[in-house]
This record gives C-alpha cells, sequence and structure tokens, in this order.
C-alpha cells in the first residue's frame, strides 16, 4: 500500500515544494487505497437508454476488477481506460478547473496543451497504481438522488477495503450532447480538482502557463519511463 500511495502522491504533485506536497496528501493517500475507483464510471451513458447511474456503476464495478484480477500489465490497463473510460470524463472542464483563473489567459494553444497534457497525467498515474492494487475491495454505490429534467448530478459510493476504514468517494458529473460526464472526483471531501489546481497556480506564479505545461509534460515523461 506503501508503494501506492508513492505513485499517486507523484501524480499529483507537478510542485515539488514541501506546502503543495502538505495540501494534496490527504487527498493523495485515500485515493491510493481505492485506484480501482478511477474506472468506475466505465458503463455511464445516456440516461434515456441505460439503468440508472447507480445501477450502471454497480455493474461496472465488477466488470472493472474482474480486469484487475487477470492483469496488472501496464499497456493493457492504459487500454482499459482508452477504450472506456476517458469518453466519460470532461477533461475540458477539469483542466478549465484545475487551471483556475488562468485559463481565461491561456491561448487556444495554450489551452489544448494543458488539456492533453493533463488527460494523460491523470491516466499515467491512476494507471499505474491499478497495477499495484489488490482484489480485496468492495464497492457500495449509494442510490441516485437524480431526479427527472437535472443536469447535474453526484454519484455516491463508499470503497471498503478488509481492515481498514470505508472511504467515501464521489463523482460530479454533468449531463453534455454525448450523455453524462464526470469533471471532478471528490474523495473524504477533497476534491480531485481542487488539489491540482493548488500546485498548478503555483506552478504558474513562478514560470507562466507555458512553464506549467512543461512541468506536466516533465512528469508524464517520469510516469512513462
Amino acid at each position: 500500500m506503501k508503494m501506492i500511495t508513492n505513485v499517486l502522491m507523484a501524480g499529483g504533485r507537478v510542485m515539488m515544494t514541501d506546502d503543495i506536497v502538505n495540501r494534496g496528501r490527504s487527498l493523495m493517500m485515500a485515493m491510493a487505497r481505492i485506484a480501482g475507483g478511477f474506472v468506475l464510471m466505465t458503463g455511464l451513458a445516456a440516461q434515456a437508454q441505460d439503468p440508472a447511474p447507480d445501477a450502471l456503476v454497480k455493474s461496472t464495478v465488477n466488470d472493472v476488477f474482474a480486469v484487475i484480477k487477470e492483469t496488472k500489465d501496464q499497456r493493457a490497463l492504459v487500454d482499459l481506460a482508452e477504450k472506456k473510460v476517458l469518453k466519460h470524463f470532461d477533461f475540458t472542464t477539469m483542466t478549465r478547473l484545475a487551471t483556475g483563473r488562468s485559463w481565461s489567459q491561456a491561448s487556444a494553444a495554450q489551452r489544448e496543451a494543458l488539456e492533453r497534457g493533463f488527460r494523460t497525467l491523470l491516466v499515467r498515474t491512476y494507471t499505474t497504481a491499478l497495477a499495484q492494487v489488490g482484489g480485496d475491495y468492495t464497492v457500495e454505490v449509494r442510490p441516485s438522488a437524480l431526479k427527472s429534467g437535472d443536469t447535474e448530478t453526484v454519484v455516491r459510493t463508499l470503497v471498503k477495503e478488509r481492515g481498514r476504514k470505508p472511504i467515501a468517494m464521489d463523482y460530479r458529473m454533468t449531463s453534455t450532447s454525448t450523455g453524462w460526464k464526470v469533471y471532478d472526483v471528490v474523495v473524504e471531501n477533497l476534491s480531485l480538482v481542487t488539489n491540482y489546481r493548488s500546485s498548478f497556480q503555483a506552478e504558474i506564479q513562478r514560470s507562466g502557463i507555458d512553464g506549467l505545461i512543461k512541468a506536466i509534460e516533465d512528469k508524464n515523461q517520469k510516469l512513462e519511463g
């Protein structure tokens, strides 16, 4: 478990300063225990044709953990994420929220580079962690509070591991023209987007938007290696 924690802390620590590490420590340690949860949203699609979001999450959990038990190969897990998971995440919104007020100051090319780098950072960080996850996990999906006409919802789950305190993990989602999309993941009231915003803003203040792009690219290269 300590190894998984180190992997996730490395992914969330674009900046290496102590204050940013401390701010992100709680979130990263919690998410290390539930790295498999990154792929819980695989089956989410247009609610008009499919079961309720909570039912989809529950059925998908079993499928994903079955894959994890069969293989720990990094490329296979990346392939799983690329084919089934990423289409259900709104990386444009996630990147905009993580970049904060500096997003409006970024050029179109810079925004594209930020989104591409942030997407790669998340995928490589969590698929690396997935390769080290054991199979002793269960996930309780809470009944959905979604009402007809809602364009925003939160899918709440409780991730349980034998011998450890359960972890609350929520998915903030928005309805788009191509279905429901995840734009933030909240673990024990700690937001993934907010955590990255702290490190991104610190890097931008020191070296500008181009400096942040380079810092993310450097991190991705290290994860790839």
